[in-house]
């Protein structure tokens, strides 16, 4: 049970949905934050972008936003084992080496902006990513570690079962956030 009363079923609604019918006046502007980082233009697919806010909320230890963005990457990637290689060692996991240093962005970003050293971006340039992409990492790990903290913070109900992220799935990667 959340910490305050969202006055619905948290089981229809776990998680960041629950706050959002809450409070709509301010999970309107989230969610168009999430659909521009997440499905706006870009370089990176929409999987590669939706897998930097599943690794960022899983470093976050947000069950909740790594499990559901963890699925729509898999669906957009078609690959759920790297998403899991990227969740459980992404040292190991099998990314692109674009994708890697990104991901390092991501990681350093969700610390403190601080942590982001000019190697960090250096290494991402080597591997061929743009000033956009690497914009586009940064703010996407500031913005998950929000959103992750958002969630968290106010205990929202995070179901371990895969299976209803995975129903979520193919409804977001249709209609984006926003429907």
């Amino acid at each position: 049970m959340a910490h305050i009363d969202l006055g619905l079923d948290e089981t229809v609604n776990p998680g960041i949905r629950g706050l959002l019918r809450y409070r709509p006046d301010t999970g309107r502007p989230l969610m168009e934050l999430a659909e521009v980082l997440l499905r706006g233009p870009s370089t990176l697919g929409r999987g590669e972008r939706e897998l930097i806010a599943a690794y960022v909320s899983g470093l976050n230890d947000c069950t909740y936003c790594r499990n559901s963005h963890g699925a729509f990457a898999a669906a957009q990637l078609d690959d759920k084992t790297l998403v899991e290689q990227v969740r459980d060692d992404p040292s190991g996991a099998a990314v692109p080496g674009k994708l890697g240093a990104l991901l390092a962005i991501a990681a350093a970003t969700r610390v403190s902006g601080h942590d982001v050293t000019p190697e960090l971006i250096a290494a991402a340039r080597d591997a061929g990513a743009s000033d956009a992409e690497i914009h586009d990492t940064v703010l996407i790990a500031a913005a998950f570690s929000m959103f992750n903290r958002y969630v968290d913070a106010l205990g929202t109900l995070a179901p371990s079962d895969p299976a209803p992220y995975e129903a979520a799935a193919p409804h977001v990667v249709e209609n984006g956030y926003l429907a």
